[in-house]
């Protein structure tokens, strides 16, 4: 378990940067197809929407199917999705492909609730917390290696790269992972009936998932605009300083431990709040020093500490509601998160266009305003 729960946050962090890539690339792809930003956002908001889409697809199948060969196989199929990428010769087949890396992009998905399931109950919290540093960083990281590789070589050979990544990545849990029967031989449509009936019958998914779409919805409003941004005075800078800002906030990501202990001692709320405050206070550091780089890079790292610090707390949350159906309820959770991260990038996109980096920010003030008045509407008193 200590060398098999490392592995597959690992695992979860090459498959999540998948759905990243794009982000440090957007302006390169839109001189390629001659677009401007808001029409190159749609890149980043479909492959969104695709790993929303992907979540009722195939992370109930983790219920109901032997959970090594389902990993392997999603491997194998966002693979052929970022060769659909790295050939696009079109903003629709761009769009499309980078529908389809989302779609099939949903491994951390399988791997988190398995973790979880295979952790003592005393540790979930921390264990939540190992998987999401991996996946965080996956995801951080992403954007510093496909600003770089992007800058050099183009944002098709990144695409190209991350293919042979995840054919790899897919190798190595072939042969690490132990063979994990399903728990609840069914069928997929009874699995959908039940997967509805946590929604109806758990009011705390319901507000758990809410705010934590919000959150990522503020996120995605930051990392979707932020290669614009750079590229405006005072900064003029490309890609490959948009990258460099993954690193920044891997920093952050280091606050992902340090939650899912204080969601353990604590309650998983009380660090949710706490990391409602950080976010607008990242917001408000970011549109007032946004134009210096010390505040930029510090508005980053707040902001990313408060976004993983909630997504910790907030799955912690929901995967103790019903242990005996994790996927389903993380599908739930996944489909309201990656949903708002979805809803990010347009909406950022938009600010962008229409009202600047003010508008930027003042966009993601407004959904963790909005995320507070949710955690607050059942009251103190529900953990």
């Amino acid at each position: 378990m200590k060398r098999l729960v490392p592995a597959m946050a690992a695992a979860s962090g090459l498959a999540a940067a998948n759905v990243y890539y794009n982000q440090p690339m957007l302006a390169d792809m839109a001189r390629t197809f001659h677009v401007g930003a808001r029409e190159i956002g749609l890149v980043a908001t479909f492959t969104q929407i695709g790993y929303a889409a992907g979540m009722p697809l195939f992370v109930p199948l983790g219920d109901f199917t032997e959970r090594r060969r389902l990993v392997v196989s999603l491997f194998a199929a966002v693979a052929t999705a970022l060769v659909l990428a790295a050939t696009a010769r079109s903003l629709a087949w761009l769009v499309a492909a980078s529908f389809l890396v989302g779609l099939t992009g949903v491994i951390a998905q399988v791997l988190i609730p398995l973790a979880t399931e295979l952790a003592p109950a005393s540790e979930q919290g921390r264990t939540v917390g190992t998987m999401f540093s991996g996946l965080l960083l996956g995801i951080l990281l992403a954007r510093t290696v496909s600003g770089f590789v992007a800058s050099y070589w183009g944002w098709r050979t990144m695409f190209w790269l991350a293919a042979a990544i995840s054919v790899m990545a897919g190798a190595a849990l072939a042969s690490v992972m132990p063979r994990l029967e399903p728990h609840a031989p069914t069928t997929y449509g009874e699995l959908m009936r039940l997967t509805w009936e946590n929604v109806i019958q758990l009011p705390k998914l319901r507000q758990v998932s809410l705010v934590a779409g919000l959150f990522f919805a503020a996120f995605s409003v930051f990392w979707t605009t932020l290669v614009f941004r750079l590229e405006t005075p005072p900064y003029h800078y490309g890609s490959r300083a948009a990258g460099l800002f993954g690193l920044v906030g891997a920093v952050g990501a280091l606050v992902a431990p340090v939650a899912g202990r204080v969601a353990d001692r604590r309650s998983p709320r009380f660090v949710v709040a706490h990391a409602i405050g950080m976010v607008l206070a990242a917001f408000l550091l970011l549109g007032t020093l946004g134009a210096k780089l010390w505040g930029l890079v510090s508005g980053v790292i707040v902001l990313d500490a408060g976004v993983q610090a909630a997504q910790v707390a907030n799955q912690s949350r929901v995967l103790r509601l019903r242990p005996e159906s994790r996927n389903r309820v993380n599908t739930v959770y996944m489909i309201c998160y990656f949903g708002g991260g979805s809803m990010g990038s347009l909406l950022g996109s938009w600010a962008w266009a229409r009202w600047g980096w003010r508008g930027v920010t003042g966009m993601g003030m407004a959904t963790m305003l909005a995320a507070a008045v949710v955690l607050v509407s059942r009251g103190p008193s529900a953990e």
